[in-house]
């Protein structure tokens, strides 16, 4: 083989190796990032409220590049630190919580924080000192315990009369509905004839089962009770049951609050008189939007509300989505 022949070998090996070598970006083009993973712990997924979050945090986060490790914390603050603790672990890049005890939270909280970790809540938020939240995504809580409130004091009409509270105070969102409901209901007694008179706050759980045993006790205690104020549908719904069950359903007005399609069917029915609605789907997007901004450096406000709407008969029924 001759000289030139072995040459022009040599400089077709050179320019194959160029053809096949990965391209480098040229300048200002930007390379797509790499999956990244958001943990996600909610109070549980049992509520269907909480896994429309979950469903719309781990849709929108696809849309930017991440993967969502939606887990259910099932009301239990020991489970959900652990949860928490795995997903610091797995060096996730953000941690969305929805808090089941916004004290208990404190230390793991702290952890992630510690490790660099951006946290956010959603629903449910952690206002303690000593921790750091990037935002907080929430409904309206305080705003609509009072639209709450005034449904109730709508409902119950001129004759006012006594009403319980199905609470879940070990949750922060809860704990702003009833301060919201509270402070409307002190409004309106101080210039009303006849007095809505809360007689008692009873722990609901925030579920059917509990809020049930919580009006079943209520109309023992309280045979002439006028009004149930429960802190969510899933409790708003025991307690219905509760009352037909103790023939006082026709005697006690519920006022709910979420919105759940359950919910809504029994303000169409006459079974619940309204319901101030949330927007979880809503309250998932703007969570992966906060952390989005939050991973580019753009300034994140710390907190999002997202108002709620009273929600009566006449909406349920010219509502599409019910039957």
């Amino acid at each position: 083989m001759t000289r030139r022949s072995l040459l022009a070998i040599a400089c077709l090996a050179v320019l194959f190796q160029g053809c096949n070598k990965p391209a480098s970006p040229e300048a200002g083009t930007s390379v797509p990032p790499a999956t990244r993973t958001i943990g996600v712990s909610l109070l549980t997924l049992e509520n269907p409220f909480f896994k429309v979050i979950g469903d719309n945090i781990a849709a929108e986060g696809k849309q930017h590049g991440y993967e969502a490790i939606v887990v259910s914390a099932d009301k239990d603050v020991a489970k959900q630190g652990n949860q928490v603790k795995d997903f610091i672990v797995k060096k996730v890049s953000a941690i969305v919580l929805s808090p089941c005890d916004s004290k208990s939270i404190i230390p793991v909280i702290q952890e992630a924080n510690a490790a660099g970790i951006p946290v956010f809540t959603v629903d449910i938020p952690c206002n303690e000192p000593g921790v750091k939240i990037v935002t907080q995504v929430a409904t309206d809580n305080y705003g609509g315990g009072k639209e709450a409130a005034r449904a109730m004091i709508e409902a119950l009409g001129a004759g006012g009369g006594k009403i319980v509270v199905l609470h879940m105070p070990q949750a922060e969102s809860c704990r702003l509905r009833v301060k919201g409901f509270r402070e409307v209901v002190d409004e309106h007694n101080a210039s009303a004839a006849a007095k809505v008179e809360i007689v008692s706050e009873l722990e609901s759980g925030g579920a059917k089962d509990t809020g049930y045993k919580a009006a079943e006790d209520a109309v023992q205690a309280h045979p002439d009770l006028r009004g149930i104020f429960a802190i969510n549908d899933p409790a708003a719904l025991g307690a219905r049951a509760a009352l037909e069950r103790a023939a006082k359903a026709d005697q006690v007005v519920i006022v709910g609050f979420d919105g759940q399609p359950e919910g809504k069917q029994a303000i169409r029915e006459g079974k619940i008189y309204a319901d101030p609605i949330q927007f979880p789907a809503r309250m998932g997007v703007e969570v992966v939007k906060a952390i989005v901004d939050h991973s580019q450096g753009k300034d994140v406000p710390p907190q999002t509300l997202i108002p709620t709407s009273l929600y009566r008969q006449a909406d349920a029924l010219s509502d599409p989505e019910l039957k």
